[in-house]
């Protein structure tokens, strides 16, 4: 039986985290950077990265990783949700970390740590460089992988478009010719481009990332690594959502037992009363899918495939839900630039279509359990 319950060095995890991510990011500072030319914080990156070894939970430590796993780091994406914070923490920490791990325990990628991914995962989980997966951000962990990618004599070519994080990456993983590649996105002449894409999130920006003969290096000799991944990514994602919902409810909360109408506070008109009953009892569910979920990723469970399946059916359209009441709740403000309210709605959307829909995973739910047609 899976235990559940946060444990201690957890609390304090996400004390950390959130103390930092207070004085760092409260929303009027991250509202003020989706207006600038630099959406990402890569200070604060760098400060979670290396000073509070958040890049290097789920690393092993002979590779200077913390030697934790991805139930610590689905604990910081938890927070991350909560302030919608503008860092690369999905790409680097969770999806190009966990195809790293799965491609380290392929013999073929341990033979050469010099190319292979160990000497990645160490300057991953050191915070030195950023990574992300080359695969669109609305590829679920059944789905196809970007086709048009092509290799030869040791050179990356295609475009993959709508790819999350990659703005800031370091170093781009990419599935090419029936194994994973690791490209160093340096200059445009290094054969790399990276062009910006309008995005609905304007705290998790996308690209489309071209590759023009790009040199790369073989991290595994096939592409198997890029599902675990995908799971992994799909799986502690909803601990994204399940912390963007629960701060949604906290707001939405404080603000109907302090607005009145009437000569009473809104939050005492029972309409309002029986939808944030509902709202919270779908979170507490939420909760305990997501962290299942998590452990599932964290212990190698064979259940982990359908457990994100079911985390991403839940969770997804509970913060959309989240995310829409608070806009509601909070009457004319909560439809302004100058609340916070579109900055969570605007995450939570775009969570629904990460790593597949809510539909997508059920669909694939039935066939992992083999329900009938």
């Amino acid at each position: 039986m899976s235990e559940l319950l946060y444990s201690e060095v957890e609390d304090e995890l996400r004390g950390s985290v959130r103390a930092l991510l207070a004085d760092r990011a409260p929303w009027p500072a991250v509202l003020e950077r989706t207006e600038s030319a630099e959406p990402y914080d890569m200070k604060l990156w760098r400060t979670l990265a290396t000073e509070v070894g958040c890049a290097g939970l789920a690393v092993p430590e002979e590779l200077g990783g913390a030697g934790a796993s991805f139930r610590e780091t689905a604990v910081v994406l938890e927070e991350l949700g909560r302030a919608v914070a503008p860092v690369p923490f999905l790409g680097s920490a969770v999806l190009a970390t966990a195809a790293l791990l799965a491609a380290r325990s392929d013999d073929s990628a341990r033979s050469d740590d010099s190319g292979g991914s160990g000497e990645l995962l160490a300057a991953l989980a050191a915070g030195t460089r950023t990574a992300a997966l080359a695969v669109p951000v609305t590829t679920p962990p059944d789905g196809p992988l970007p086709p048009g990618l092509g290799v030869a004599d040791g050179a990356v070519s295609g475009t993959v478009r709508g790819v999350a994080d990659a703005l800031v990456a370091d170093v781009l993983l990419v599935p090419a010719g029936g194994a994973l590649y690791a490209v160093d996105a340096g200059p445009a002449d290094g054969g790399v481009r990276r062009s910006a894409v309008t995005s609905l999130d304007m705290t998790r920006p996308l690209c489309d990332v071209t590759f023009d003969a790009a040199p790369a290096r073989v991290v595994a000799g096939d592409d198997a690594a890029v599902r675990p991944a995908l799971v992994a990514g799909a799986a502690l994602l909803a601990s994204e959502q399940l912390g963007l919902a629960e701060r949604c409810l906290e707001l939405t909360v404080e603000h109907v037992k302090s607005r009145y109408q009437f000569g009473r506070p809104v939050g005492s008109f029972q309409g309002l009363k029986h939808r944030l009953a509902d709202l919270w009892v779908a979170i507490t569910q939420a909760r305990a899918v997501a962290r299942y979920a998590a452990d599932c990723v964290a212990t190698g469970d064979p259940d982990a495939p359908v457990a994100a399946a079911v985390a991403q059916a839940h969770c997804s359209p509970v913060a959309v839900l989240a995310a829409e009441e608070c806009v509601q709740m909070h009457g004319g403000i909560g439809f302004t630039w100058e609340h916070p309210a579109h900055l969570y709605l605007k995450r939570a959307k775009s969570t629904s279509i990460a790593l597949g829909t809510a539909d997508r995973h059920r669909g694939a739910l039935a066939t992992l359990v083999d329900l009938p047609g």
